[in-house]
């Protein structure tokens, strides 16, 4: 299997699978840190002192100590990554990136102006949707809800805040409406007490809705597959030149940044390595993106497995999501 690594959350779900191989890929040699250093964490210490050291709990004093014990399993670029980012290690690795000084920022300075502590905390504590969407359609969604959701999520503040230019690139339309209706399809029938992002994004952690990897159910799994996983540091693509056939695919959103042509490329490309009835499994957030259409004598859409997941989805901010199977 191959999956793009990011830092490394899905990657390590795909463990539960027990694939013969698994093979992480990134662009990005930070993403690649974030991986090595969950798995050297996974690798030699029991669950709760991975929960404890990667930030989901506990003080940060002990987690320096704890980098020093799993230094030396890490690959010579991530330790040298993790070495001048000490005060990440100190504060949780999990709250170290972008994406996640984004929604710090909205939990801050926006959501306090929406609703205060206790209606946010009521939010994320609902286990039935029935009563999550009567909480949304009567306390949650009034005026300034929507108007600062707006504000914030478009193209110019996201600018502002660091999004990539690039990631606009190819949208059409407004940015902040499309990601506003997803939001109000999950918060009105995807659980929150059950939805580690949507935990995150209002109270600054996962707790008590943990990522998969970590969950109690899995991590044993994920710890015994650890073999299974190697990291590669370049395009998706290039993996197409690999002798052994790939039998899933997990492209995250990465056609969002790409132009037609390239889309098309990269879509020959990967099916170059697919082995037959292999799976494409991939999001689109704001660009429309589809293998299956791409190259329809190859990949049929799997229309209705696809929206059937798509409606269960905890990362709410896509737009749509995709499994294509290979002819």
């Amino acid at each position: 299997m191959v999956s793009i690594c990011s830092s490394g959350d899905n990657a390590l779900a795909l463990l539960t699978l027990n694939p013969c191989e698994l093979l992480a890929v990134d662009l990005n040699p930070a993403q690649i840190a974030c991986l090595d250093i969950r798995c050297a964490a996974i690798r030699d210490l029991e669950r709760e002192e991975v929960l404890v050291f990667l930030g989901f709990e506990g003080e940060p004093d002990c987690r320096e100590k704890t980098y020093a014990l799993l230094r030396s399993g890490l690959p010579r670029p991530s330790r040298e990554f993790w070495d001048v980012h000490i005060p990440d290690i100190k504060r949780g690795v999990i709250h170290a990136g972008k994406f996640e000084h984004y929604f710090k920022i909205f939990r801050k300075w926006i959501l306090p102006l929406i609703h205060g502590k206790g209606k946010c905390k009521k939010l994320i504590s609902f286990e039935q949707a029935h009563a999550q969407a009567l909480f949304y359609d009567s306390v949650w969604n009034n005026w300034r809800w929507r108007l600062l959701f707006r504000l914030f999520f478009s193209r110019t503040v996201m600018g502002v805040m660091g999004r990539d230019p690039e990631f606009f690139r190819f949208v059409e339309g407004s940015v902040a409406e499309r990601i506003l209706k997803r939001a109000e399809f999950a918060l009105r029938n995807i659980p929150g007490a059950e939805n580690p992002w949507l935990q995150y994004i209002v109270s600054g952690n996962f707790a008590p809705a943990l990522p998969p990897y970590l969950e109690s159910k899995n991590f044993a799994a994920v710890k015994a597959n650890l073999a299974a996983l190697h990291a590669y540091h370049g395009t998706i693509d290039r993996l197409a030149a690999s002798p052994a056939a790939v039998t899933g695919y997990n492209l995250s959103d990465i056609f969002e940044y790409m132009d037609e042509s390239l889309f098309r490329t990269v879509c020959g490309s990967l099916l170059g390595g697919a082995a037959s009835s292999s799976r494409l499994v991939y999001w689109n957030m704001l660009v429309p993106r589809s293998v299956a259409l791409c190259i329809p004598e190859r990949v049929q859409a799997q229309t209705k497995l696809a929206q059937s997941l798509f409606c269960r989805d905890r990362a709410f901010f896509y737009s749509a999501f995709h499994v294509d199977e290979v002819l």
